[in-house]
C-alpha cells in the first residue's frame, strides 16, 4: 500500500497522540497503520533520485507516464517548472513532475502520559527502520543540507527565494534551516528510541563542532541547530548510562576502544570560545558518563574523569550551559515540548553529577575554592548584566565554578518547578550548599536557588522550613529581618545626630537582602494559603527602609516586591500595607495635570529623575508601580471613580511613562519592565472605572475648578488617546516597531517575552478606549476625537496594528489585532481600500488564512470560546457580510474587491485564503471535538454568505460545484451522529447542535435558490435532497451523481440509504433541564428572595448596571461576575444582622446561586441550539416539500411519514411549546403539499392520455394512515403545554386534513360526475379502483374520523370554545371554523346537540356579542368600514355565522318542541342583539358584491329564513330588508352580474352558486310564510304602500331567471362533459388554453409533458363540471319552492280570481320547465314535472277564466 501524503500522515498522529482524550481504539489501530505504511518512505527520508536524460526528454516531449498514475499533459509552464525545480534541486525530473501534481501536499514529538501498550507497540513498528539506518541518514541529512549544492541550500548562483504553501516568497536558506531545525529535533528525540552507534556519535560531535563555530547569537534557528545536536548527544550518554536494557544500549562499557577515542577527542582544546563553550558541556556530559560507567579497578578511567572533571571546573562549562544555553532567546523560543525533552536530560544530568561520589568530590573543592578566593565584601554581578558590556570576553569564565553550578541548577528548575518533587537528591545538595557561607556571591547565588525551588507550594513550604534555623547556623529568616532593624535603627540615629549625609550601605549587604527577600517573595506567593498567614506575622520591618535616600533603588524594588507578595495573604493584610506605605514609603507630590510643584523635595518623582535616571537603571520606580497597582487592582471600593489614586496616575502619566521613550537604559528589560508596569496601569483605569453623563459634562465645565481631587483617571487618559497626546504616541511607537522587528527581538533577545507582553498591553489598552470613545466624543468634539479619527490620520497607524494578526507567538496578541479590525471595520468604510492603496491586502489575507489554519489545525482545547482566534476571524467575516462593499468579509475571502463582487469567481484552489481554510477543513470535518465551535461558524458564515445578496451567486456557484455540493454529505455524518452526554461535555453538545443547525439552513438555503435549470445547480439539489431524505426522482437516478463512486458525494455506495430527515429529528427529542431558580430557605426566611427576583427579571446588560450579557450566538446569559457582585451586595447589608453560622450559611446560598446561574446559562444555550436545529431541519423540509418536491420519488408516502414523524415528536413528553410550534409549521406544510398531490399526475403510463380512473386513482393516504394522523394530531392539541399561538396554528392544520378527507378529489365533483365519466370510458367494471370502492373507502374513512374525534369530544369542544370564547381576535376567528368544521362532519349532529345541551350556544354568542360591540359607543357598521380589510381576511363574522347557522339545522331535527323553542329563541337574540351587523351585511349592493360579501349575505339570508318566521315582533326591520333584498334580485339579469365576469371561469361558478344559494335562502323563507305562516302575496307591487312586500310576479320573475339558467347550465355541463371525453384529443396550445382560463398555470412549468398539462385540465373540466351539476339541483330546488309557492295560491280560491292576468306571463314559463329532459340534467324529474303540471293546468284554468 501507498504511503500517505505527508499532511495526511501528520494528521494521523496528532489526532491520536496530541488530542484532549486518549486516543479511541479505532484511533489506534488508525496509527499503528499509518506508521506501518509510511516506514518505506521514512527509511528513505528524504532521499530522490537524481536527474536522468531519458526522463528529462520525455518530460521535454509534455507528456509523462507515472508508475501509479494516468498520463499526465503538461504546458510549456509546466515543462519549464519542473526543469528548473530539477536543475535547482537536484532532483529527477519525474519526481518533479509529481511536486507539481501534488503542489499542495514535519516530526511529532510523543507526548507525555499515553498509553504504554500503545507506546511499545509504535516502537515495535520504530525499531526496524532505526535498524536499517534511519537515525544516520537523519545525521546524514543535517549535515548535507548545510552545503552549498542543489541538494542543500543551493549554489550562489541558485534561486534565493522559493513560494511557500501561501504563495508567498520566503528565503531558501530560512527553508533549509527550519528543514535542518526539524531534523535535529528529530535526532535528539531519536535517541529515546535507539541510542547511536560510536561512529555516529563521533559524527554527531563533528557535526556540532561545525554547527557551534557558524552559530551567531542571532540566529536564533541556527543556535537551536546547534541544540538539538547538542542534546542529542545528552541523551545519548545520559541515557546509555541510566539505562539498564542492554539491547538499547551501544556505547556498552566494554567498548574500550571507543571510550579512549571520544576521550581523547573531547578533551581537545580550540581556540574558538563558542566551540569551546559547546565541548565543554559535552565534556561534562562525557564525565558523568564515565563516572556511570566506569570500572573502578580502572585508573586510567579514574584520571580520565579527573582530567575531564579539571577542565571543565577551569573553563567553567557550568556557566556557558547556564548562561549561553539555557537563558537564551534561542533556547526559550525553541518548539515546547523539545524545550521539556532538553530540560528534562538536562535535570538527569546535574542530579547524576551532584549525586556521584566523585563529582560529589569535585563539588567539594570548587566549593571551598570559591569560599577562599572571592571576597566576603565584593558585590556580586548583578544576573541582569551584560559581559560584553564589561569588555569580558564571550566564553570565559566570570563567575566561580561552584556559583555557576548554583546558577545552573537554579535555572533548571526555574523552567520546570515540577521536576523538584521528590526530588531528595537536590534537597541534600541544597542542605550542604548552604552551608558555612563566607561570602556574598555565594550566598546569594544559594538564596537564588532556594527562591527558584520554592516556586511550588511544597517547594515554599520546604524553603521556609529550612531557613527557620534548624539547618544553618547563619542562614535564616532571623537573619533577613534583624539585618532590615539594625538598618534601620542606624539610619534613624544618624538622622537624630544631625548627620549632613547618611552613611552609605554597603552593596555586599544590599545584595544579600535583595537575594533573601526574593526568596521571601517566592515563598508567600507559592505558600499554602491558610498556613502562609501564620509566616510572618510583622511584616512593618519590610518598609522602614523605603524612605531613605542611601538604601540603593534595587534594595527598594526588593522590598516593595515582597510587600507586595502579602497583599493576597487577607484583606486585613492588605489594609495594613496601605498604612504602612502612607506612613513609610516615598510620597508621590503632584500638582494638576499641566503643572509643576514649585519645590523639590525627596519623593518617588525625585528618586526617579535624579536617583535611578543617573543610573540608567529604574528598580525603585518599576517596584512601586508593580506594587501600586496590585493594590489597587484588590480595591473593591470603586465608587470614587479613582478620583483618590489622582496623583499616581498623574505620576505615572507625566513621570514615568511621558519621556519613557527617552531614557537611558543600561539593561533594557528594564525598559519594557517599566513600560509594562504603566501600562498595566492605564489598562486597570480603562477596565476597573466606569463614566456616566455627569462626568463627562462636569469634566468640560471650565467654571468648575481643576484640582486633582475633581479629575478622573478615565477621562484624562481618554482625552490623551482622543487628542493623539503623550500616552497615545508612546504607546503607537511601540507598535510602529513593527511585527517582523518584534518577532525577530522575541527570538532573539532575552528580553523579548516582556517586549511581547508591552505589546499585548498596548493592544488592549486600545481595544479599552475604543469602546468608551463614543460616548465621550460627541461632547469633546472638535477638540477631542473618536481614537479611529485619530488613527487613521496616519495609515502607517492602522496597518501596524492589523498586522498583528501575524505574530504567533502569544494568540493574545493575535486576538486583540481581530478585535481591532473588527472595530474599526465597522467604523472606516473605507478600510480596504486603505489596505490595498498601502498595499498590504494580499499579506492580511494570507495572514489571516494562516492564523485560521493554524487554530484548524491545533490540538489544544480552549476553555473561553471568546479568546478563540479562530472563532474571533469567523465572527469577524460574518458581522462583515452585510455592511457596505467592498468590505473586510469581501477581502479576506478573496472577492474581487477592485472589481464586481456579485461577479467574482471564486477559486479557493489557486488563491490562499480564509475560505480555503474554511472549506478544506469542512470538508473533512476533522477533530470534532476541539473544532466544533469552528465548524458551526464556518457553516454560519457559508449560510450568510449565500443569503446575502452580493456574495450570493459566487459562492452558491462555488458550493453547488460536485467537489462540495454544499456540504450535503455531512447530513448522514455529523448530521445524525449522537450527541454529546450533558455531564460529560455540554459546551460541545450544544456547538453541534448549531452546527447542524446551520448546515440544514444552508442546505434548505441552497434547495431554494438554486436554479434548477442548470445541470450544476440540478446535480447539487438532487445530492442534497439524496443525503437527507435517502432518495430522489426515478428520472434523476440515471444521472452520473447518484451512480458516482466518488468518496466526495458518497451516493451510490450505500445499498438502501436511510432517511436521515427522521434521525435528524430523533436526535432533536430530548428534554432540555429546568432553568428555574430553587432558592435555599434562608434568603426567603432573610426576605430577599424578591431582590434577586427583581434582579434577574431587569433585562439590562451587564454594562449598563443589569446582570446579563449576549453571547457571541446572540444567547442572553447571566454574567457570573456581575451575579455574584449583586449576591455579594445583599450579602454585605445583611452581615451585620446574623450569627456566625448564619453568616456561613449566607455565603453557602451565594455559592448554591451562582451555580444555579451557571447551570442556567448552559441549560439555556442548550435549549435555544436545541430550536436553532430544529429551525433548521423545518427549513430543509418545508423547501424541500415546497419547491423541489418534483426531484423526489414516492412523494405521498414521503409526506406521510414526514408528517407522522412531526405530529409524534408534538406529542412527546420531550417536546417544548416552542418546539411543537415549528413542528406543527412542518406539518402544515407537509398537509399542503399533500393536498397539492391531486395535480401530480400518476407517473408509470407508457401514452399521453388521461383518463377519470387517473383522477380516481390518484394518490390518497390509506384509511389507516389517515387515522394515525388525525389521532396523533387530536393528541397533540390536547396536550398539557400549549398556548394559543400554537393552537391556531394545530386547527389550522386540523383544518387542513378535513379538506385533504373531504372528497376523493373535491367536493365539487359529484359522484354522478365521476360516475358519467367512468361510463363513457371503457368498461371498468372489474378494476380495483372502481367508483364504487372509492366512495365506500371515503365514507369509512369519514366514518373513522368522526369516531376519533368523538371520543375525545369532551376536550376538544371544552378547549375549542374556551378559545373562542376567551382567545385573541385571530384565534376566536380559526376556533370558530374549527366548530363549523367539526359540525361539518358531524352527520349525527353530535357536536351541535353537546353545544346546545352544554349552553355553549348561549356562552359563544354571548361573547360574541360583547366582542361586536367592543364596549364603545360607534355602530357595528362603522366598525366594519374601517376595518373592511382586515374583516375580508380575519374577522370573527364569518365563522360565527356559520355556526350560528349550523344551530338552526337543529330546529328542524328537534325532536321536542321546548328544545326547538329554546333554539329559536337564542338565534333570535342573537340576531336582535346585532341588528346593526345584520341590517349592514343585508342592505350591501348585490350586483357589485364580491364572494366573501355574497357568503356573509348567504349566511346571514340563512339564519333569518330559518327562525325569523317564527318571530312575530318586528322590531329589527329584518323582514323588510329580506323583502328588499328579494327584491332587487329576483328580478336581476343574472347573466350580467359582476362577480360573473371575472376572468377566472371557476371563480365565476362559485360566485354563481353563491349568489343561487342566496336566492334559495329567501325563496325559503317565502316557502315558509306562504305553506306554515299561510301568508299571502300581492300579484304584483302596490306603490301606494311605503313597505315592500314579496308579489307572486316577483316569484315568476325568479322562476323565469331560473328556467334560463338551468337551460344554460345544463348545456354547459353537457358541453364540459364532452370536453373531458374529447381532452385526449386536443393539442398543447388548446390543452394550455383550458387551464389559463381555469388560473392554474401555477400548477405547470414549461418542461411538464403533454399528459400531464392535460391530467391537470381534466380535474379543472370535471371541478367545472361538477359545479354545474351541483347548481342544477340547487337550481331544482329553487324551481320546486317557486312552483309550490303558485301553487299555494293558485289553490286558494281568494286568490285565484285575480290571477288570470299573471297566468298569461306564467304560461310560457311552464311550458319551457316541462321540455327539460333527464338527460340533460342529469337526474329524475318526475315529481318535478308533475309539480310543473299541476301549475300549468291551474294555469290554463285561469288563464280561461
Amino acid at each position: 500500500m501507498a504511503p500517505p501524503p505527508p499532511r495526511e500522515l501528520l494528521a494521523v498522529f496528532e489526532a491520536a497522540l496530541l488530542g484532549p482524550a486518549p486516543p479511541s481504539p479505532s484511533q489506534r489501530v488508525e496509527l499503528l497503520h499509518a506508521v506501518r505504511d509510511a516506514a518505506p518512505a521514512f527509511g528513505a527520508l528524504l532521499s530522490f533520485p537524481g536527474p536522468k536524460a531519458s526522463d528529462r526528454t520525455q518530460v521535454e516531449s509534455k507528456e509523462v507516464r507515472l508508475p501509479d498514475m494516468p498520463p499526465i499533459t503538461l504546458d510549456d509552464t509546466d515543462v519549464q517548472t519542473a526543469l528548473k525545480l530539477s536543475d535547482e534541486l537536484n532532483l529527477n525530473e519525474f519526481e518533479c513532475v509529481r511536486l507539481l501534481v501534488d503542489a499542495n501536499r514535519q516530526s511529532v514529538a510523543l507526548d507525555q502520559g499515553l498509553d504504554a501498550d500503545l507506546m511499545s507497540e509504535i516502537e515495535e513498528q520504530l525499531q526496524p527502520l532505526f535498524n536499517d539506518g534511519l537515525q544516520h541518514r537523519i545525521i546524514t541529512l543535517v549535515k548535507e543540507l548545510n552545503r552549498e549544492e542543489p541538494a542543500g541550500i543551493g549554489r550562489p548562483n541558485s534561486e534565493r527565494y522559493v513560494l511557500d504553501f501561501r504563495g508567498a516568497l520566503v528565503e531558501r536558506r530560512a527553508i533549509v534551516s527550519r528543514e535542518r531545525l526539524s531534523l535535529s529535533h528529530c535526532l535528539a528525540l531519536s535517541a529515546l528510541i535507539k541510542l547511536m552507534s560510536p561512529k555516529e556519535v563521533k559524527d554527531v560531535f563533528s557535526i556540532l563542532k561545525d554547527c557551534a563555530a557558524e552559530a551567531n547569537q542571532n540566529t536564533s534557528v541556527e543556535l537551536q541547530i546547534t541544540y538539538g545536536v547538542l542534546f542529542s548527544l545528552v541523551a545519548t550518554f545520559i541515557s546509555d548510562a541510566l539505562s539498564t536494557s542492554h539491547d538499547k544500549g551501544s556505547l556498552s562499557s566494554s567498548d574500550s576502544s571507543f571510550r579512549h577515542e571520544f576521550h581523547e577527542l573531547v578533551m581537545r582544546t580550540g581556540n574558538n570560545m563558542t566551540v569551546e563553550g559547546f565541548v565543554g558541556v559535552v565534556r561534562l556530559v562525557w564525565s558523568v558518563h564515565l563516572m556511570l560507567t566506569q570500572d573502578r579497578s580502572n585508573s586510567r578511567e579514574m584520571s580520565d574523569i579527573w582530567s575531564c572533571l579539571e577542565i571543565i571546573c577551569h573553563q567553567n562549562s557550568f556557566e556557558f550551559l547556564w548562561e549561553r544555553v539555557l537563558k537564551t532567546a534561542a533556547y526559550q523560543n525553541d518548539d515546547e515540548d523539545i524545550v521539556y525533552m532538553y530540560t528534562g536530560y538536562t535535570h538527569k544530568l546535574m542530579m547524576c553529577f551532584i549525586s556521584h561520589p566523585t563529582s560529589r568530590d569535585k563539588i567539594k573543592e570548587i566549593k571551598k575554592k570559591a569560599m577562599i578566593a572571592l571576597s566576603p565584601y565584593g558585590p556580586p554581578r548583578d544576573h541582569r548584566e551584560d559581559p560584553a558590556r564589561n569588555g569580558e570576553q564571550g566564553g570565559q569564565p566570570t563567575n566561580e565554578p561552584f556559583v555557576s553550578l548554583l546558577e545552573l541548577i537554579r535555572e533548571i528548575y526555574q523552567k520546570e518547578p515540577e521536576l523538584v518533587h521528590g526530588n531528595e537528591e537536590l534537597w541534600n545538595f541544597v542542605i550542604y550548599a548552604g552551608e558555612d557561607h563566607t561570602n556574598t556571591q555565594t550566598l546569594v547565588a544559594f538564596l537564588g536557588l532556594l527562591s527558584t525551588l520554592a516556586s511550588t507550594e511544597v517547594g515554599a513550604a520546604k524553603v521556609y522550613e529550612l531557613l527557620q534555623g534548624k539547618f544553618y547556623r547563619s542562614v535564616g529568616w532571623s537573619t533577613l529581618f534583624d539585618c532590615l532593624s539594625i538598618y534601620e535603627e542606624k539610619f534613624k540615629k544618624s538622622i537624630q545626630s544631625s548627620a549632613s549625609i547618611l552613611p552609605d550601605f554597603p552593596e555586599g549587604d544590599a545584595q544579600a537582602l535583595v537575594a533573601y527577600l526574593a526568596v521571601l517573595q517566592k515563598v508567600v506567593e507559592n505558600g499554602n494559603p491558610m498556613e502562609r498567614r501564620k509566616w510572618f506575622p510583622d511584616i512593618e520591618p519590610l518598609f522602614k527602609l523605603l524612605s531613605y535616600e542611601n538604601v540603593p533603588p534595587y534594595l527598594k524594588g526588593a522590598l516593595r516586591n515582597s510587600i507586595a507578595a502579602f497583599i493576597k495573604v487577607s484583606p486585613l493584610l492588605k489594609d495594613a500595607i496601605w498604612n504602612y506605605l502612607e506612613q513609610y514609603d516615598l510620597p508621590v507630590v503632584t500638582a494638576p495635570l499641566g503643572h509643576n510643584t514649585a519645590t523639590q523635595i525627596y519623593d518617588m518623582r525625585f528618586e526617579l529623575n535624579e536617583v535611578e535616571a543617573r543610573r540608567e537603571s529604574y528598580p525603585s520606580t518599576i517596584s512601586f508601580l508593580k506594587l501600586i497597582n496590585a493594590l489597587i487592582a484588590e480595591e473593591r471600593n470603586i465608587s470614587d471613580k479613582g478620583r483618590r489614586f489622582m496623583g499616581i496616575f498623574k505620576f505615572v502619566y507625566e513621570d514615568v511613562f511621558g519621556p519613557f521613550p527617552q531614557r537611558a537604559y543600561a539593561d533594557p528589560q528594564e525598559k519594557w519592565e517599566l513600560a509594562l508596569a504603566c501600562l498595566e496601569h492605564f489598562r486597570m483605569v480603562l477596565s476597573m472605572y466606569d463614566i456616566n453623563d455627569d462626568d463627562i459634562y462636569a469634566s468640560v465645565n471650565t467654571s468648575a475648578p481643576s484640582s486633582i481631587g475633581r479629575q478622573l483617571p478615565l477621562l484624562e487618559l481618554l482625552k490623551d488617546f482622543m487628542s493623539g497626546k503623550v500616552a497615545f504616541r508612546n504607546i503607537m511607537n511601540i507598535i510602529l516597531v513593527g511585527v517582523d522587528s518584534i518577532i525577530n527581538d522575541r527570538t532573539t533577545q532575552t528580553y523579548g517575552i516582556l517586549l511581547e507582553k508591552t505589546v499585548h498591553l498596548s493592544l488592549e489598552i486600545f481595544i479599552l478606549v475604543m469602546e468608551k470613545d463614543l460616548a465621550l466624543a460627541d461632547v469633546f468634539r472638535p477638540l477631542y476625537q473618536p481614537l479611529d479619527v485619530i488613527l487613521a490620520k496616519n495609515h502607517r497607524q492602522i496597518i501596524a496594528l492589523l498586522e498583528f494578526i501575524r505574530y504567533d507567538y502569544l494568540p493574545q496578541i493575535q486576538q486583540c489585532s481581530i478585535k481591532i479590525m473588527g472595530i474599526l471595520s465597522s467604523r472606516i468604510v473605507g478600510l480596504v481600500q486603505l489596505l490595498l492603496e498601502a498595499d498590504v491586502g494580499k499579506t492580511v489575507i494570507e495572514d489571516y488564512a494562516a492564523c485560521l489554519e493554524f487554530r484548524f489545525d491545533d490540538f489544544q482545547v480552549i476553555e473561553d470560546t471568546k479568546n478563540d482566534v479562530g472563532v474571533l476571524i469567523l465572527q469577524l467575516l460574518v458581522d462583515n457580510i452585510y455592511r457596505p462593499a467592498p468590505n473586510i468579509t469581501h477581502l479576506l475571502l478573496r472577492f474581487d474587491v477592485n472589481g464586481s463582487i456579485e461577479r467574482t469567481a471564486l477559486k479557493p484552489k489557486s488563491h490562499y485564503s480564509c475560505l480555503k481554510v474554511i472549506l478544506d477543513n469542512l470538508e473533512k470535518v476533522t477533530k470534532p471535538d476541539i473544532n466544533a465551535l469552528l465548524h458551526e461558524f464556518s457553516f454560519q458564515l457559508l449560510y450568510e454568505l449565500c443569503l446575502d445578496p452580493l456574495t450570493c451567486g459566487p459562492v452558491m456557484d462555488l458550493l453547488s460545484t460536485k467537489k462540495y455540493q454544499f456540504f450535503s454529505k455531512h447530513v448522514g455524518t455529523i448530521g445524525v451522529t449522537p450527541l454529546p452526554k450533558r455531564n460529560t461535555n455540554q459546551s460541545l453538545r450544544i456547538s453541534t447542535l448549531h452546527e447542524r443547525a446551520w448546515l440544514l439552513k444552508m442546505l434548505a438555503l441552497a434547495l431554494h435558490l438554486s436554479d434548477i435549470s442548470s445541470p450544476v445547480y440540478r446535480e447539487a439539489c438532487v445530492a442534497i435532497l439524496y443525503h437527507t431524505f435517502g432518495q430522489c426522482a426515478d428520472n434523476f437516478q440515471s444521472t452520473s451523481l447518484v451512480h458516482s463512486r466518488d468518496a466526495s458525494t458518497g451516493i451510490g455506495n450505500e445499498p438502501a440509504n436511510r432517511n436521515k430527515v427522521m434521525d435528524l429529528l430523533e436526535v432533536l427529542q430530548f428534554r432540555c433541564p429546568d432553568t428555574s431558580v430553587k432558592y435555599p430557605q434562608l434568603l426567603s426566611n432573610l426576605g430577599v428572595k424578591s431582590k434577586i427576583e427583581e434582579i434577574l427579571r431587569n433585562s439590562v446588560t451587564c454594562e449598563f448596571g443589569g446582570v446579563y450579557y449576549y453571547s457571541e450566538r446572540g444567547d442572553r446569559l447571566i454574567d457570573l461576575e456581575a451575579f455574584h457582585g449583586k449576591l455579594l451586595q445583599i450579602s454585605q447589608e445583611l452581615n451585620s444582622q446574623l450569627s456566625e453560622p448564619e453568616k456561613s450559611e449566607l455565603k453557602e446560598s451565594v455559592h448554591h446561586l451562582l451555580k444555579w446561574a451557571w447551570r442556567y446559562n448552559k441549560n439555556l444555550e442548550e435549549q435555544a441550539a436545541q430550536l436553532h436545529m430544529l429551525t433548521g431541519w423545518s427549513q430543509i423540509v418545508e423547501v424541500a416539500v415546497s419547491r423541489r418536491m418534483s426531484l423526489l420519488d414516492d412523494r405521498s408516502q414521503l409526506l406521510f411519514e414526514l408528517l407522522d414523524a412531526s405530529l409524534s415528536a408534538t406529542t412527546s413528553p420531550d417536546c417544548s411549546v416552542k418546539m411543537a410550534y415549528i413542528l406543527t409549521n412542518v406539518s402544515l406544510t407537509c398537509m399542503a403539499k399533500l393536498r397539492d398531490e391531486r395535480f401530480i399526475c400518476p407517473a408509470g403510463a407508457d401514452s399521453d392520455a388521461v383518463t377519470c380512473l387517473d383522477i380516481i386513482s390518484s394518490k390518497q393516504l390509506p384509511n389507516a394512515a389517515c387515522n394515525s394522523l388525525l389521532f396523533k394530531l387530536v393528541t397533540a392539541i390536547l396536550r398539557n403545554e400549549s398556548f394559543e399561538t400554537l393552537r391556531r396554528r394545530q386547527y389550522a392544520l386540523l383544518l387542513s386534513y378535513f379538506q385533504y378527507c373531504r372528497s376523493i378529489l373535491d367536493s365539487d365533483v359529484p359522484p354522478s360526475v365521476l360516475r358519467f365519466l367512468l361510463l363513457e370510458e371503457q368498461e371498468a367494471d372489474d378494476d380495483d379502483f372502481t367508483l364504487q370502492k372509492v366512495l365506500k373507502e371515503h365514507n369509512e374513512l369519514a366514518q373513522a374520523n368522526f369516531s376519533i374525534i368523538r371520543k375525545e369530544a369532551q376536550a376538544i369542544v371544552d378547549l375549542v370554545t374556551k378559545d373562542a370564547v376567551h382567545g385573541s381576535e385571530a384565534g376566536k376567528a380559526i376556533s370558530f371554523y374549527v366548530l363549523d368544521a367539526l359540525i361539518s362532519i358531524d352527520h349525527e349532529k353530535y357536536f351541535l346537540n353537546q353545544l346546545q345541551s352544554r349552553g355553549i350556544l348561549r356562552s359563544c354568542l354571548s361573547d360574541i356579542t360583547n366582542y361586536l360591540s367592543k364596549g364603545n359607543s360607534r355602530a357595528i357598521s362603522n366598525i366594519i368600514k374601517e376595518r373592511a380589510g382586515e374583516i375580508d381576511k380575519k374577522s370573527l363574522i364569518a365563522p360565527v355565522l356559520r355556526i350560528v347557522t349550523s344551530f338552526t339545522s337543529l330546529v328542524d331535527s328537534a325532536d321536542f318542541l321546548e328544545v326547538k323553542n329554546k333554539i329559536v329563541r337564542e338565534i333570535v337574540d342573537f340576531a336582535k342583539q346585532h341588528q346593526s351587523v345584520f341590517n349592514s351585511i343585508l342592505r350591501e349592493n348585490v350586483s357589485g358584491a364580491n364572494l366573501f360579501t355574497l357568503e356573509r349575505l348567504s349566511l346571514v339570508v340563512s339564519i333569518l329564513s330559518k327562525v325569523w318566521a317564527y318571530e312575530e315582533n318586528e322590531e329589527c326591520s329584518y323582514i323588510q330588508d329580506l323583502f328588499a333584498l328579494m327584491h332587487s334580485l329576483f328580478s336581476l339579469d343574472f347573466g350580467s352580474l359582476n362577480f360573473m365576469q371575472s376572468p377566472n371561469m371557476i371563480e365565476n361558478q362559485k360566485s354563481e352558486f353563491v349568489a343561487f344559494g342566496l336566492c334559495f335562502s329567501l325563496i325559503s323563507y317565502l316557502y315558509v310564510l306562504a305553506t306554515k305562516k299561510n301568508m299571502r302575496f300581492q300579484v304584483s307591487y302596490d306603490h301606494n304602500n311605503d313597505q315592500q312586500q314579496p308579489t307572486l310576479q316577483m316569484v315568476s320573475d325568479l322562476l323565469n331567471s331560473i328556467t334560463l339558467v338551468l337551460e344554460r347550465v345544463a348545456e354547459e355541463k353537457y358541453m364540459l362533459l364532452n370536453k373531458v371525453r374529447d381532452l385526449n384529443e386536443l393539442s398543447r396550445k388548446e390543452v394550455d388554453e383550458i387551464i389559463k382560463l381555469c388560473m392554474k398555470q401555477d400548477c405547470i412549468s414549461p418542461n411538464d409533458n403533454i399528459r400531464k398539462r392535460r391530467y391537470i385540465a381534466m380535474i379543472d373540466l370535471s371541478c367545472m363540471a361538477g359545479n354545474r351539476d351541483q347548481l342544477i339541483t340547487l337550481l331544482l330546488q329553487i324551481a320546486e319552492c317557486a312552483i309550490t309557492i303558485l301553487l299555494v295560491h293558485f289553490q286558494d280560491e281568494a286568490c285565484a280570481k285575480d290571477l288570470s292576468p299573471f297566468s298569461d306571463e306564467l304560461f310560457p314559463v311552464l311550458e319551457r320547465l316541462e321540455h327539460f329532459k333527464e338527460d340533460k340534467v342529469g337526474r329524475s324529474l318526475k315529481l318535478f314535472h308533475r309539480s310543473v303540471t299541476t301549475l300549468k293546468e291551474m294555469t290554463i284554468r285561469s288563464m280561461t277564466i
